[in-house]
């Protein structure tokens, strides 16, 4: 009796133990940002998607795991929904921009803000349904969860490029 009732401690001990270790990881956005600061053209630019997940998955004893890496690569994630954000707002105010002086000479030409809305209301079911795509290849395994976000950070971060290098905002 006294065997299980070691076991039920101990597995609620681990149980409870468990989301600390995500919260637990030291993350810092600041190798995707030197990265992305010394790039010379959107080449280099891409290739800094990920820079911060890795230096992440580096730093941290548990970073390999599945629940490490989950969690590196869905900060990195937030990094570049927050600057997709941010360029889609920017890209925004350029398009409208762009409307008012086309409206000017060709009215019915003025739809760069309409297209870019309709542009991005398109892209995130893709980019969903791609990283679904992605998670599948690991036929309900751990690994798909990592491969999802991974999957999101890289296209969100592409996104997040090319809207930047539209509205201006790097």
């Amino acid at each position: 009796m006294r065997g299980g009732r070691i076991f039920g401690i101990g597995m609620a001990l681990l149980l409870a133990a468990r989301p600390a270790v995500a919260q637990d990881i030291l993350y810092s956005d600041d190798a995707t940002r030197a990265c992305l600061t010394a790039a010379q053209d959107s080449v280099a630019q891409e290739a800094c998607i990920g820079a911060s997940a890795n230096a992440c998955m580096s730093a941290n004893d548990l970073g390999g795991t599945t629940m490490g890496m989950g969690g590196c690569l869905d900060r990195e994630y937030q990094y570049w929904d927050g600057l997709l954000n941010a360029y889609y707002q920017t890209a925004i105010a350029r398009a409208k921009k762009m409307d008012a002086e086309v409206r000017a000479y060709t009215p019915e030409a003025a739809v760069a803000e309409q297209t870019l809305r309709e542009m991005q209301r398109a892209w995130i079911p893709y980019r969903d349904a791609a990283c679904d795509f992605e998670r599948a290849q690991w036929g309900g395994g751990t690994g798909g969860g990592p491969a999802a976000v991974g999957c999101l950070m890289r296209m969100t971060g592409e996104q997040a490029l090319s809207l930047g290098r539209f509205g201006y905002g790097q």
